[in-house]
Parts: C-alpha cells; structure tokens; sequence
C-alpha cells in the first residue's frame, strides 16, 4: 500500500510521521525547506504536561536538558504580586523550548526510522485525489510526482494544501500582537515565570502595560510586550529602550547585564478551517487552526491534531478505510479547538478593557490576573486540553460503568504500571502503539511478581475479555488510579483518552465500547460480537481454573 505522505516538516508535520512510523505506516515527508531549521531564540514554544510527554515518548530523550521547565508561576499587577503557582511535580511544569531544538529532537528521531523518507526541497503545487490515493506534484530541486494513500497538510497558515482544496479559512486577523526579545541575563524570579501587568514605570511608545516573562535554558529568558491594536512600527531603538526599562523595573533602578540574542514581532491571529478532511487529504496544525491570544499556545492543539490522527490513519491503512473512524477526527479536533478559540474571543474585551462580555466568559467570577494565568498554564476554559466527551467514538452510557476522577474523553492519568512482561512503567509510555489499553486497578499487586496473581482471581476472564476485542489490546495492571475503586477496569484509546470505566470483568461492555470507540462495528452487530465475548472469557475462566 503506497505511504502516507505529509506535507510540511514542522513540530507537527515531523510529528505524525514519527507517530506513524511507531504504527508500522510508511510516510513520506514533503519538506519545503532544506532540511534543518534556522536557530531563532527569540521563537520558542510552551508544552503542556500531555504534549511534552507526548514529544519526550516519541523521541526517546528527555527534553528538560534542551529545554526549560518552570519551578513557579507568578502574576502581577502594578507592584503586587496576585497570583502565585510552585510546580513541586516537575513533570507537570509546563516545558519552555526553543522551536528549532524540538524540531531538531524530532528530525534526529526520524533519522533512525526506515519508514519515513523526508524530501527536502520539495514545495507542493499540484495534487489530485482519487477512490483508491492521492497523488501529488512537487517543484523544486527535487520536484517529481508522488503516490500516497492519504495526505495530510501540516504546512502552515498559508497552506497549499488548504488552498488546493478550496477549504475556507475565516477568522480575525491580528487579535494580538507581542514585541519579543530573547536575551541572556539575570531576573530576580530565576526559575520561575511572570506575568506582570500595569507595571509601576512608564510604558512609554507602542507598548502595552503588560510583559511576559519566560525562563529558558542557561540564564535565558524570553519577553513579550503586549501591543497596543494598530499596526505601528517597532523600531530596534524603541525595544531597546523597553528593554532597558523593564530591566530597570524588575532590579530597583538599575539596568543588569544582559545579551540581546533576538528579537521579533509576534502576531496572533484566529482562525478556523471549515473542514478538516476532504475525502483522502486532511489537515492538521496551524493549516487547520490559528491560536494564540490570552497566552494560549496553538503548538499544543497542533501536536494533539497528530495524536488524534495517527491512530486512526494506522488503523485505515492497515485494515481498510473505516469512513466514521477517519470523520471523528475532524468532528473531535474542531469542535474543541472552536470552543478554545471560542473562550479566547470572548474573554478578549474583558480583559482588554472592553468588559462587556464580563456575563459571558466562562469563568467570569474569577480574577482577570487568573482568567490570563490560566491560558498560560494550560488551566480552564481558555487552556485546558479539553475533552471528547461529545464524540461519535464515545459509547454512551453502559450498564458497568463506574465512577473515576477521570471523565469520558479526557486524557487519563499518567500511573505507574505493570505490563504484560511483568515490568513496571508509566502508563502513558504504552500509549501511541495502535493498540487499546485495558487496565485493571488492583491494589496490592505492585508487592507481588506477577506470576503470582496473573492467573489468580479475575485475570484469567479478564484476559480472555481483552483477548476477545474487535482490535489488539493490551493488558496493564495499576495499583491505583485517581477516585477509581479495586478491581475498576479502564479502556483507553490509543492516544491516551479515556473511553470508559467499568466496575469488575464486563466482557460485553468492554467489547460494545471498544467497537464504538473504533468507528463502529466492522463484523456483526454490537450485541453478537458481546455474547460472543461474554461466552469465550467464562470458558477462558473455566480452563483457567482447572
């Protein structure tokens, strides 16, 4: 079967094909550039504590050595200090990171990966789909023809492959803009981030009265001013002296010695494809949504679209096309990216100055310095990953289920585990294998080698359960999980959301959601295929116990 060919090397494109690769599905990536990224300090990127985990798995190397995570979070306003966070969990801290490395960390990993092939200088300009693939045209140095059984277009705001499509791209245009500076030098917050609005010196010029402060590796920081709306020019005089004056502001007076590495403008826009997916070609990242305002970060949303699309690609690509497998991907990426942007538009006037949605915002009992913490943290209606609650891959209300801290459709919690080889490790390095998960809690067995309770008690029906699923699915066993009782079973799909949790073996429970969470049923109906589960695991048991 021909590739899967991606159009686009940046952090996203770059990330569904590894994604891919890690599914055992050939890709092909059609590279614009020349194949390595120019370093731009002063353009970085904040990971979430699912994304960054999500990048560090497919990678394979710990990115806190490239990267920068933040031991606090401090907001201010004027001279006081109104909200503060201590990340004791490093692993929750968001990560700070230049872009260039990421995507060097991703392009070093592809190296290894005999099945995705990276064209460089190959710029797309003709495509053409059909029943059976795609096939698309490349100019350049090396422009030639290429076959591919999907496409995706990971190729930014411009894309091609959006325009070729004639898939329309409506929105706001310059919602926000920053002045940024990446500069070496010493803050009195070290390791921690800022937010600091109408700060006590003048804000002289085109500058705003709110700054941004982020850490970054070897006495590294990046800054943002707030801009004013309009479009006047930032001038290098006039961001010097910014420069000069926030440093004096934050160090009593005196300005200390700093190395100016970059600088750059940053504007934000907002927008959103109409579609997603035009039969065999979809899109993905900044060619499918445009984010960013209130300390949102698109990045994050853009690794989640290649998340949520590898999977169901893999399983298209190597079981046939599964028509309402593929459509959920634009039907659980868009809604929730629109309801991010959503949130983010109407919080805008409120905190802006405008404050006539303050009825509207969710949220909008909350502080203005919390609403603004909260984007940037990743928290609540303008941050948080969100959930697919509302999906067509969601089962419905089953019989079994039981109560867990963690809702239908949000990211599960990343637990210690015991895998089917009777090792321990963290249940979010199973994830993004092609496989479901099956997960038992029961206490206790973290004391035990597994071979003493693996064919004790329920295992033995529950083993025959999994065995029985309509996909492949592995078996883990955690000693706890957040508000879940002894012997609870969780279902997770491959990219770490949570179908269900259902209290003790449910063989028909357990396949009837495993199918809706695969598209639906692909041979006889829910209910046979769940008798048939039911049946196999009591006669599975009784064997087992003989």
């Amino acid at each position: 079967m021909d590739p899967v060919i991606v159009v686009g090397a940046g952090p996203v494109g770059l990330t569904l094909a590894l994604a891919l690769a890690r599914q055992d599905v050939p890709c092909v990536v059609l590279d614009e550039g020349p194949g390595k990224d120019e370093p731009r300090p002063a353009r970085t990127v904040v990971l979430r504590e699912d994304t960054a985990a999500l990048m560090e798995r497919l990678t394979g190397l710990s990115l806190d050595h490239a990267g920068f995570r933040w031991a606090g979070w401090r907001s201010m306003r004027r001279k006081q200090v109104t909200n503060e966070v201590a990340f004791e969990d490093a692993e929750a801290a968001p990560l700070h990171i230049a872009q260039h490395v990421l995507t060097g960390a991703l392009r070093a990993a592809l190296e290894n990966e005999r099945l995705v092939r990276i064209a460089v200088d190959s710029r797309l300009d003709t495509m053409e789909q059909e029943r059976s693939g795609v096939t698309a045209h490349t100019r350049g140095a090396s422009g030639t023809w290429w076959r591919g059984s999907y496409l995706v277009g990971c190729d930014g705001p411009r894309s091609t492959v959006r325009k070729l499509q004639d898939i329309r791209f409506p929105g706001r245009t310059a919602v926000e803009r920053h002045a940024v500076a990446a500069l070496r030098t010493e803050l009195p917050w070290q390791d921690e981030a800022l937010l600091h609005r109408s700060p006590p010196w003048r804000t002289s010029g085109p500058f705003a009265g709110e700054i941004t402060a982020r850490p970054l590796p070897d006495e590294m920081w990046r800054l943002d001013w707030l801009l004013p709306p309009g479009k006047d020019l930032v001038t290098p005089e006039m961001l010097l002296t910014r420069i000069r004056e926030t440093l004096a502001g934050w160090n009593g007076g005196t300005v200390p010695p700093y190395e100016l590495l970059d600088t750059g403008v940053h504007t934000v826009h907002h927008r959103l494809a109409r579609r997603w997916r035009a039969g065999r070609v979809f899109l993905a990242g900044d060619a499918a949504h445009l984010l960013g305002a209130l300390g949102t970060h698109g990045l994050d949303e853009g690794l989640r679209d290649a998340d949520n699309l590898a999977w169901k690609l893999a399983l298209a690509w190597h079981h046939g096309p599964h028509e309402a497998l593929l459509d959920s991907y634009q039907t659980e990426r868009r809604a929730l990216v629109a309801s991010r942007l959503r949130a983010a538009d109407q919080a805008l006037p409120l905190l802006r100055g405008g404050g006539g949605l303050r009825t509207y915002v969710p949220g909008s009992s909350r502080s203005l310095d919390t609403l603004l913490m909260d984007g940037h943290l990743g928290r609540g209606a303008l941050g948080a990953p969100g959930t697919y609650a509302d999906s067509p891959l969601a089962p419905g209300r089953l019989e079994g289920e039981a109560p867990v801290a963690t809702v239908p459709g949000a990211t599960v919690t990343d637990v210690i585990v015991t895998a089917e080889d009777g090792t321990f490790v963290r249940l979010r390095d199973r994830l993004g294998r092609g496989a479901l998960l099956v997960v038992l809690i029961a206490p206790g067995t973290g004391v035990w080698e597994r071979r003493h309770w693996v064919s004790a008690g329920i295992m033995p029906r529950l083993a025959a359960a999994v065995s029985a699923l309509p996909h492949r699915a592995e078996l883990l066993v955690a000693e706890s999980y957040p508000g879940a009782a002894a012997h609870t079973v969780l279902l997770v799909r491959p990219d770490g959301h949570l179908v269900t949790a259902l209290s003790g073996v449910r063989p028909a429970d357990m396949y009837a959601a495993a199918e809706t969470a695969l598209g639906g049923p692909v041979t006889g109906t829910t209910s046979e295929a769940g008798a048939d589960a039911e049946s196999g695991a009591r006669e599975d048991a009784g064997a087992g116990s003989r």
